[in-house]
């Protein structure tokens, strides 16, 4: 084989490997994004599972599973503070009330012109802050209303999505049952077979990005943590594999990275996620 055949030759495998090294590079980005909190699973119980046969049929192959996703640690409350503020804050347990006046995912898209609605389900009425409500609402899993820099606006009703006029990030928190929480796999399986379906749609329409996850691995208190993280929207390589270390902190920072956010804290080296995008 003489020297401009093998040059010829290099020249077509650098072109065919262009795609695939150039889709890897590709930054996190979307128009909006919704965010959906589910509760007490680890990785093993849902994926794979006949009990979620809409995850694992439906969700997943329209978007991008993360393989090796986790909490940051144990109980609940903690984990929504990480990814609403980047810190724990220092909390080790569900405390309710707490109360907080640091930086936080509203507060950083607020001064950056853009907003945030936390929608929660059951919870008795817009801009409410008791702690319960009818053993199916806890506001421990609303990490919004304990900031003083986030207004009561924010804190909404949750009747299904998408609404007459969208935040850029909304953050759906669904009832203590439907979470899985206090019911079943199965149960917060077709919770999500019937709100979902409709946020893809209008993500679809709109560049949106939906990321569904879970708090942490209950009750696996002293294992890896690790938790379902799924990612779906148009700007998402469908089946496209990410073995990454991903926790709470590096989803807050990817969704920071998305709108050009300033990082706040933990968050700040946590890495945003990649080879994914399109």
């Amino acid at each position: 084989m003489n020297v401009k055949m093998c040059a010829l030759l290099v020249l077509v495998g650098l072109a065919g490997a262009m795609p695939r090294q150039a889709a890897a590079a590709v930054a996190p980005h979307a128009s909006y994004v919704t965010i959906v909190m589910m509760e007490n699973r680890d990785y093993a119980s849902v994926v794979g599972s006949p009990q979620a046969p809409y995850f694992n049929k439906k969700l997943v192959p329209q978007g991008v599973l993360l393989e090796n996703s986790h909490a940051v640690t144990h109980p609940s409350e903690p984990n929504y503070l990480a990814l609403f503020s980047g810190s724990t804050q220092g909390l080790t347990s569900d405390a309710c009330p707490v109360s907080y006046a640091s930086a936080n995912l509203a507060s950083r898209l607020a001064a950056a012109g853009k907003t945030f609605i936390g929608w929660a389900e059951s919870m008795p009425r817009d801009g409410f802050t008791g702690c319960y409500s009818d053993d199916i609402y806890a506001r421990k899993h609303d990490p919004w209303v304990d900031f003083t820099n986030v207004p009561a606006s924010a804190n909404r009703v949750y009747k299904g999505l998408p609404a007459p006029r969208m935040a850029d990030v909304n953050w759906v928190t669904p009832n203590l049952c439907n979470d899985m929480h206090d019911c079943s796999t199965s149960r917060g399986d077709r919770w999500l077979s019937e709100n979902l379906p409709r946020i893809i749609a209008w993500d679809a329409r709109n560049n949106g990005l939906l990321i569904v996850t879970w708090d942490e691995a209950a009750p696996d208190l002293f294992g890896a943590n690790r938790i379902p993280t799924v990612l779906v929207g148009p700007m998402i390589q469908p089946g496209a594999r990410n073995r990454q270390k991903i926790d709470h902190y590096g989803v807050l920072h990817t969704i920071e990275s998305i709108f050009g956010l300033p990082c706040i804290a933990k968050d700040c080296s946590a890495p945003v996620i990649g080879g994914i995008w399109r």
